[in-house]
């Protein structure tokens, strides 16, 4: 990681030779930043823990409310796979900040397809964040809480027979009881989260809070965050932007019928590591 560029009130007088200090940062652990500090470049070794606290959760004032984060990537011309899956167009840095997201939330949500076509696994314990998530009041590792109508998945992955913490498995009330049983047989927990077939996001929303959850992090795909979007229940976005081209029909970051108005989105924060920049948006 080479540079890292909070947003902040401070930022324009830091990049005109200012003097003030940078508030938020964070790197990679193991790996090189060159940032401003006091007007000046400075390179240096960013710790792990310096990482979670520039992606940490914000605390508003009064009781927990749930507040859910998007990680996503997407190519230079806009697209957020290449040949079905998004490792190909991944970095090193991204994986790291990916595995640092995934450590600081209580769940995870994420669409049937992506689960099939990425081939998701439980969520694992990492001992470089065990004592903060015990602190936080969290569990070993995330939960998995994936979103679908048909339930049509594959009960027999150790997604659903072998997770650290059970699967949740979010589905509309018009499920066909059949595959609500077989998912419960292979220990996942079934919400329902919907009227009809699907979810409603809003109501998915309050019933993972509901269950604790409050430290919502979704993965996609396109289709569920634009869902996501349109209901208007996301609140931040951390997008990585690769300096790849690939043409193609690739699926952008986010599906569906368009919205009536554009959502705006402010830019908390930008890292760059080897042209790759990951940048962190909040709804404004």
């Amino acid at each position: 990681m080479r540079r890292l560029f909070p947003v902040t009130d401070e930022t324009a007088a830091q990049a005109s030779g200012g003097t003030a200090e940078r508030e938020g940062t964070g790197g990679v652990a193991g790996t090189r930043v060159t940032h401003l500090a006091h007007g000046a470049l400075v390179d240096r070794e960013w710790s792990l823990d310096e990482l979670a606290d520039a992606y940490a959760y914000p605390v508003p004032p009064g009781p927990p409310r749930p507040w859910l984060r998007a990680n996503m990537v997407s190519t230079l011309d806009g697209a957020a796979q290449h040949q079905g899956r998004s490792q190909p167009i991944s970095s090193a840095a991204d994986m790291r900040i990916f595995g640092t997201l995934r450590a600081l939330a209580d769940v995870i949500v994420v669409g049937a397809e992506t689960v099939r076509q990425e081939g998701y696994r439980p969520a694992r314990a990492r001992a470089e964040f065990a004592e903060a998530r015990e602190a936080a009041g969290q569990g070993p590792a995330p939960v998995i809480a994936v979103v679908t109508a048909s339930l049509d998945l594959d009960f027999s992955l150790p997604l659903f027979t072998s997770p650290l913490v059970p699967t949740l498995v979010l589905t509309g009330s018009a499920a066909a009881p059949d595959r609500v049983a077989a998912a419960e047989k292979a220990g996942a927990r079934v919400v329902i989260a919907g009227e009809g077939s699907g979810i409603d996001p809003a109501r998915a929303v309050r019933a993972l809070a509901g269950l604790g959850h409050t430290r919502l992090l979704t993965e996609g795909g396109p289709r569920l965050l634009g869902q996501l979007v349109a209901a208007e229940v996301l609140d931040e976005l951390c997008l990585t932007l690769s300096p790849m081209l690939t043409a193609g029909d690739a699926q952008r970051i986010a599906g569906g019928p368009s919205v009536a108005v554009p959502h705006r989105f402010e830019l908390a924060s930008l890292l760059e590591d080897a042209g790759f920049l990951f940048g962190r948006y909040r709804r404004s």
